[in-house]
């Protein structure tokens, strides 16, 4: 029982060895399980490791290096590693550097560790005969949240089929449960080596960079992002006599639409997942909410950067020496400069260096890096996400119309976002301005309001004037438009009293000349009887 723990904690102490030191804690927790004295045995090991790391071994040796330069316990455990694990190993019979077999693959040789798993270079055999690469969990790793992002690298690298991805070939478990998968062997380098070894000059990188893009592009369309893009996970090999370049590693892939894997598979907040040189700000959050594809668009401009400056936006040293916090701000808050300004303040030989692996001298470097390129890059470097380039795609596009002499989609920033942006930047002596600013206006305001109300007064006063001067005309008017129908009046009535007197006259006229002829008729009927 005593020699399974030992050799557990001497697993798990490897394990942690290659886990930053601030994240140890978190995978003990979880890799222990509640065992106090597994825990404290792995503690102590990698106490003895980073206070005495080869004292046994070589005491003569340990007492030089205490005379010399002084060293960081992280450079010491670095350098003397390999002996502590030799010895560990020696204690616990474990000598081997890999297994024979993994499955029906046989292993050949160690090529890459990183904090989950194990590289080889292994020989397959049946039905084909080819050197492949197999992937394993590492001892001790198995946990829940490692195999979960394991079998998230596996399914998402099989549903991909992309001339510049690593294909997947096969997928199984060892016999003691750790799965592995096999997958294409591509014998590259990272893709920023291979253009500085060969002296690609800035139009050949642009070209090598373009089918990084399309590929990025083709694991978005399946609903991946990679979401760990680094020179070191594109690899360049030759096939056919030209350099093609290869995305690998999708171990921090993140499905957006459709469930890659039935585990359970989630960041736990605080928890970087990425590279921090390459991290987009959404992924600085580290809480893993709202991750689109556009975070995979940020590291492709870093690895771009990169590619034409030969520097980072940031100073790596300087940021891997800053706090998790301090980081954060950094990756979240700070503009990086240009590409064409980044390369004049590496100074003169590191600049003089840069411009020659490009093929070139380093006036003439910043002055094709100057414009359209500039643009470009900064364009995929926006913090805010919905500014960045919507595809991987439309970035390739952009890159091909400036390799054509064609006008680019990025362009300079508006003066009212780069005043935003100033105000960010500025936030402190933006407010300290805006307070003095408004005491002047609040007294300017106060004066003015002063002599509004005078003026309104006064404006109110001459058309109270105006208004009664404007009724007593109106009140003039009435009276001799009352008066002249009053004269009217008078004379209808006259004219009708007229009228009547005309009538009664005839009336009487009439009445005579009736009277008249009746006498006349009565004289004439006389006349006629006397006449009989």
């Amino acid at each position: 029982m005593a020699s399974k723990r030992h050799q557990k904690a001497s697993d798990l102490f490897h394990a942690a060895c290659e886990i930053a030191p601030d994240a140890r804690a978190a995978f003990l927790e979880e890799a222990c399980a509640g065992d106090t004295k597994l825990r404290a045995e792995v503690e102590a090991l990698l106490a003895q490791d980073e206070q005495h790391p080869s004292f046994l071994e070589h005491p003569a040796k340990h007492e030089d290096q205490a005379k010399s330069a002084p060293e960081t316990a992280s450079i010491r455990a670095d350098r003397d590693r390999p002996v502590l694990a030799k010895r560990l190993r020696a204690k616990t019979g474990t000598l081997t550097d890999h297994p024979e077999r993994v499955g029906p693959y046989k292993i050949l040789e160690k090529i890459g560790e990183g904090g989950m798993g194990v590289v080889y270079i292994a020989e397959q055999r049946e039905p084909v005969r080819r050197k492949v690469a197999l992937k394993v969990i590492k001892l001790g790793m198995d946990t829940k949240q490692v195999l979960a992002r394991f079998e998230v690298e596996h399914h998402a690298l099989t549903i991909m089929n992309h001339p510049n991805i690593a294909r997947v070939y096969d997928a199984g478990a060892t016999p003691e449960g750790r799965p592995y998968f096999v997958m294409e062997h591509v014998p590259g380098i990272p893709i920023n080596d291979y253009c500085d070894r060969h002296l690609l000059n800035t139009r050949q990188r642009l070209e090598l960079f373009i089918p990084v893009c399309h590929a990025v592009q083709h694991a978005h369309q399946k609903s991946v992002i990679h979401r760990d893009l680094k020179p070191s996970n594109v690899l360049v090999m030759m096939q056919d006599g030209k350099p093609v370049p290869k995305i690998i590693d999708f171990g921090v892939a993140k499905a957006t639409g459709q469930q890659l894997t039935e585990r359970t598979l989630h960041t736990e907040i605080g928890q970087v997942i990425g590279t921090p040189e390459y991290m987009s700000p959404e992924q600085a959050e580290m809480t893993a909410i709202d991750i689109d594809t556009r975070t995979d668009i940020y590291s492709l401009g870093v690895i771009l950067y990169e590619l034409l400056v030969g520097a980072l936006p940031f100073d790596p040293k300087s940021l891997r020496q800053a706090g998790r916090a301090e980081i954060q701000r950094i990756i979240r808050e700070v503009d990086p400069p240009r590409p064409s300004t980044r390369l004049s303040s590496l100074g003169g030989e590191d600049s003089k260096i840069a411009a020659k692996r490009r093929g070139t001298d380093a006036h003439s470097l910043a002055r094709s890096l100057r414009g359209d390129l500039d643009w470009i890059i900064l364009k995929t470097l926006e913090k805010d996400r919905t500014r960045r380039y919507e595809t991987a795609n439309g970035l390739a596009l952009d890159v091909q119309r400036h390799l054509d002499d064609e006008p680019v989609a990025a362009g300079p920033p508006s003066a009212g976002y780069r005043l935003s942006k100033f105000v960010r930047r500025n936030r402190t002596g933006v407010i300290a301005a805006a307070a003095v600013l408004a005491v002047l206006l609040a007294g300017i305001a106060g004066t003015s309001v002063g002599l509004i109300r005078a003026r309104a007064e006064e404006y109110q006063q001459s058309r109270a004037r105006q208004e009664a001067e404007t009724a007593e005309l109106e009140e003039s008017r009435a009276r001799q438009e009352a008066d002249t129908a009053r004269q009217e009046a008078v004379q209808a009535r006259h004219v009708a009293e007229q009228a009547r007197d005309n009538e009664a006259e005839q009336r009487q006229i009439a009445e005579t000349a009736r009277t008249e002829a009746q006498d006349n008729l009565k004289l004439a009927q006389e006349q006629e009887q006397k006449a009989n």
